[in-house]
């Protein structure tokens, strides 16, 4: 029973394959003329004029053609023309076909149509079995959206896939992108990015090596650190999204967005770019780093905006804004706070909720501070309630300043001048010019103008009504050492660049409660009655 069913089996296969081999005999339907030399030429027909061939579902036409028997092949020169179906149609000058391998070598003005596909070259060559043709010359294909041309390339018009390698280059009416190797689908009009490539437009340039890029959508998903250049701003991260349309671009972990013009960048995991508004936003790790002037600014929150008005107009406005455990550091200049904005009108940087800013030796805190800047570099600092300049001379020893409000003014990065506007109270150390102290000024009053020099307390020159006494160091009072607001927070300072990304908060017992103004009478009266 095994033996005859394996007889059966070949029997079957042999069967197959003669029914193959006679269907794809190369059939003559027609000529005008037909001539054989069977001395000279034996197993060739000479077809003339008017030639039509069949193999399949293939059909050929040319003026002129040579049949090979033995070899089931076809030379045909003059219009030749190939169709199969109702949707495949290839024109050239010449033709040389193997019928046993179904494979169709065109040359010289070749021009393959699948329905609203093109593709033309001047050597083509078509393989039935795997409905695939390729070029190695130069060619170009093109659909009612794109143009694509490249040194060497490939179509299938079954899957409507095609290969481009060397050269390539796809021209859009709204963009150019030019690579090394690309992948192109005519039905879903999706470019698949294989190697090193630039996509142009007006708007922006884009720069990858891997991804898809959908010509109808005009969306991009890129990978391997792929590149979007705008104006002067560039955003890079390990993966990309980039929307044309609604000019919106995502980027994802590793994250760098560079303003060269502003000389400023963002970096973190995750950054949303919109390219309308000239506005971004980045979270994650997120840092804003300032390097307009030799040192670089550095500064970390939860999320960071940058944020442009009035854009494409003389008054242009940015605003850099950070939320949430805000630190910075430069330096200079380091500072902590709950949210800040910089506002580039101004140049104007506001911390808010608990803010603190160290300059050397000195720190400086209140309700709210303002930090006005030049050529980025500190002009002033306003501190906004509750103000406390504190100077550490060493563990045990601090000159201390409180008051309403404090104004500090800088000179190349330094402070050097502090004002003290009413509540104020002073605990000072003055020194002989050995800087051996002398004792401890501690003073009440309503104006202090302060001088410094090499980031220590020189001179303080008291304004208005004031008084105050002179201990020596060895008759300070314990209660005097300290002026009732005072606190030291070194162990809450950035240390380094990399230190804002540790976030350390003040005890409950040390957060500054926000003051509140009286209410007049007026306003005491309205109150009653409500």
């Amino acid at each position: 029973m095994l033996c005859l069913f394996g007889a059966y089996l070949i029997w079957a296969q042999d069967s197959k394959a003669n029914e193959q081999h006679k269907k794809t005999k190369v059939i003559l339907l027609h000529a005008d003329q037909g001539k054989a030399d069977k001395i000279a030429m034996p197993d060739v027909q000479i077809l003339i004029g008017s030639v039509k061939l069949r193999q399949d579902s293939m059909y050929m036409y040319c003026d002129s053609a040579l049949i090979f028997e033995k070899t089931n092949s076809v030379e045909a020169f003059g219009n030749v023309r190939m169709e199969q179906g109702d949707t495949l149609f290839i024109y050239g000058d010449y033709l040389y076909y193997d019928g046993m391998a179904q494979l169709a070598q065109l040359r010289e003005n070749v021009k393959m149509i699948n329905r609203n596909t093109t593709l033309l070259t001047d050597s083509l060559n078509y393989d039935r079995i795997y409905d695939l043709g390729y070029y190695f010359e130069g060619g170009t294909l093109f659909d009612e959206d794109n143009v694509l041309t490249s040194d060497w390339g490939e179509y299938s018009p079954a899957t409507k896939q095609s290969v481009f390698n060397h050269e390539v280059k796809l021209v859009n009416p709204k963009f150019i992108l030019t690579s090394d190797t690309l992948k192109y689908n005519t039905a879903n009009k999706i470019a698949t990015i294989l190697g090193p490539s630039d996509i142009v437009s007006d708007d922006n340039h884009i720069y990858s090596e891997r991804g898809i890029y959908n010509t109808l959508t005009e969306q991009a998903e890129l990978l391997d650190r792929s590149v979007l250049t705008n104006d002067g701003k560039k955003l890079t991260g390990d993966s990309l999204f980039y929307d044309r349309l609604r000019s919106i671009g995502e980027a994802f972990d590793n994250v760098v967005m560079t303003d060269s013009i502003n000389k400023n960048m963002l970096r973190g995991n995750y950054c949303f770019y919109n390219e309308l508004t000239d506005s971004a936003f980045a979270t994650k790790r997120a840092v804003a780093i300032d390097y307009s002037q030799g040192d670089s600014l550095f500064v970390h929150g939860d999320t960071l905006m940058m944020v442009t008005f009035n854009n494409h107009t003389d008054s242009l406005i940015r605003e850099m804004r950070a939320y949430h455990k805000v630190r910075m550091y430069r330096t200079d200049v380091q500072g902590v706070c709950d949210s800040l904005v910089y506002n580039s009108k101004d140049s104007c940087l506001t911390m808010y909720t608990d803010p603190i800013i160290w300059n050397q030796d000195q720190q400086l805190l209140g309700e709210e501070i303002k930090v006005y800047m030049n050529d980025s570099t500190i002009d002033w600092a306003h501190i906004i309630n509750q103000a406390l300049a504190v100077e550490m001379k060493d563990s045990l020893h601090y000159n201390q300043i409180s008051g309403k409000e404090m104004k500090a003014f800088f000179e190349d990065g330094e402070m050097r001048r502090v004002e003290v506007i009413a509540n104020l109270l002073i605990a000072f150390y003055p020194e002989e010019q050995d800087s051996t102290m002398i004792g401890l000024n501690y003073s009440e009053g309503s104006l202090l103008h302060m001088f410094l020099r090499d980031g220590k307390m020189k001179k303080a020159v008291m304004i208005g009504k004031s008084n105050g006494t002179l201990y020596p160091m060895d008759q300070i009072p314990p209660d005097k050492t300290r002026l009732p607001n005072f606190a030291w927070f070194d162990y809450i300072r950035p240390r380094d660049k990399e230190d804002i990304f540790e976030w350390r908060g003040k005890g409950a017992e040390d957060i500054l409660q926000k003051s509140t103004r009286r209410s007049s009478n007026a306003t005491n009266k309205r109150n009653l009655i409500k």
